[in-house]
């Protein structure tokens, strides 16, 4: 099998690209490219579950970001095992075509335990004393020492968060070259992920966007140039564009005023009580799975939501089978947004009940998917000061919350999961082996072909 790599650059659409990105423009320019169609949701983990299986959401299972167990009656975000994925993933194919093959995956989601040579993934350290530390797995396990002893510790807390920025995305880009330069592997994925947070924070109109997509022409430039001078093909695409929003939806309030939603107490906040819950949320971007534990309440939670401002589309039953969402993992109820909202998890109806988690960055207990996480409270008279201060008691040793997020969701820009507008402002894939790439659309389950017909070239 022939050399490939997979530049994933998140949130990059045809219209962004211009005088601003000479890397990105010099490679449209050369190369064929097609637009991708739509997954739903169009987030994260399902469009690249999507693209590795070549399969929908609907046969693979990753139904969002997150979703409830049914089981354990537990919402989970950002779950990381591969077993997850149902189905057989791009490496497994290739390997079974070609014993020799080999494929390094740097930091697309659900990499853990995969049948992958080479991984590498965050995975922050949360010792018994409440702290967050940043750090990554790695497959084999050595790798995670030999990356960060030549890179530094993984740049954690520029990966996601209020000071989310370019550093995270150029050690990713380190990491895969110096992980090809002593491996050589077949395959390589890398996740680029600058853009993604950028746009959901100022909008897709922001004044900010030109120059910081000139700052991520430069390192996927960089990494053009280095896999094509080891003689690998190269192909850059990206998962979905991000659309303008004014509108932040609370489905769950909506859901806790009509008496649907339980909650329980824990030291005078609320925390909310899926398994003695009617019905209740999972909100994900610009979709929202609804899982209603009480059948003969359907129809009253379908008309309830559907009445909602901001609420594009409810499905139940077969219909979510129109988005390839019919499976058991998916809610009972899936709910689209107008294209002009997105859904906040925010389920307390008292702010001085809200939960401690809800202002800070805490991606696992959050029974949601929180954009203001990217924000530092604006109400904060000197964040630097607040900051520092509870940096000391982290230094010192003393238990702290680091709550410096807003809770107002007026803030977010740009979001995602719907269809785009028009062709140019969603995913694009490009690729310089013109004849593997003939049309001007590309289904996404047929990026997993492209991938193999690059890796088979």
């Amino acid at each position: 099998m022939r050399k490939t790599v997979v530049l994933n650059i998140v949130g990059l659409t045809r219209s962004l690209i211009g005088p601003h990105t000479p890397r990105l423009r010099d490679y449209l320019l050369r190369s064929s490219s097609a637009a991708i169609g739509h997954v739903s949701p169009a987030v994260t983990c399902s469009v690249q579950s999507t693209y590795l299986t070549g399969k929908w959401p609907s046969e693979h299972g990753v139904v969002g970001n997150g979703w409830y167990y049914r089981d354990e009656c537990e919402i989970k975000f950002w779950r990381q095992s591969n077993k997850l994925v149902q189905g057989k993933n791009i490496w497994d194919v290739a390997r079974e075509l070609d014993p020799n093959f080999t494929c390094a995956n740097i930091c697309w989601w659900f990499a853990m335990y995969a049948d992958t040579d080479f991984t590498v993934t965050p995975r922050p350290m949360y010792p018994a004393d409440g702290r967050k530390l940043p750090d990554i797995w790695t497959k084999p396990a050595g790798l995670r020492d030999s990356l960060q002893k030549g890179l530094g510790q993984f740049p954690l807390f520029k990966f996601w968060g209020p000071a989310a920025a370019i550093e995270s995305t150029q050690w990713i880009a380190d990491a895969a070259m110096q992980v090809d330069a002593e491996n050589n592997p077949t395959l390589t994925l890398v996740y680029l992920p600058h853009l993604d947070y950028v746009l959901q924070k100022v909008g897709p109109a922001g004044s900010s966007i030109a120059k910081e997509m000139a700052s991520l022409d430069a390192i996927a430039g960089r990494l053009i140039d280095y896999f094509e001078s080891k003689g690998a093909a190269v192909i850059v695409l990206s998962e979905y564009g991000i659309a303008k929003v004014d509108t932040p939806v609370h489905l769950n309030r909506v859901l806790r005023s009509a008496g649907l939603l339980a909650v329980r107490d824990e030291l005078g906040r609320e925390l909310l009580d899926a398994g003695a819950s009617t019905a209740f949320a999972v909100a994900d971007h610009q979709i929202a799975h609804v899982y209603v534990n009480d059948p003969q309440q359907l129809d009253r939670v379908n008309s309830l939501l559907a009445e909602q401002p901001g609420v594009g589309e409810v499905l139940r039953g077969a219909d979510r089978g129109k988005v390839h969402l019919d499976h058991p993992r998916a809610g009972d109820l899936v709910v689209l947004a107008k294209p002009n909202a997105w859904f906040t998890y925010y389920y307390w109806l008292d702010d001085s009940r809200m939960p401690d988690f809800a202002r800070t960055v805490d991606i696992h207990r959050k029974p949601g998917y929180d954009p203001v996480e990217l924000f530092l409270d604006p109400e904060i008279a000197i964040p630097k000061l607040k900051l520092a201060g509870k940096l000391l008691k982290k230094k010192l040793g003393f238990r702290y919350l680091m709550d410096v997020i807003p809770t107002d969701a007026s803030l977010v820009r740009g979001s995602h999961g719907l269809p785009p507008a028009t062709a140019d402002e969603g995913p694009i894939v490009m690729t310089r082996h013109k004849e593997l790439l003939t049309t001007p659309a590309l289904e996404p389950t047929k990026i997993f072909d492209l991938i193999l017909a690059h890796l088979q070239r």
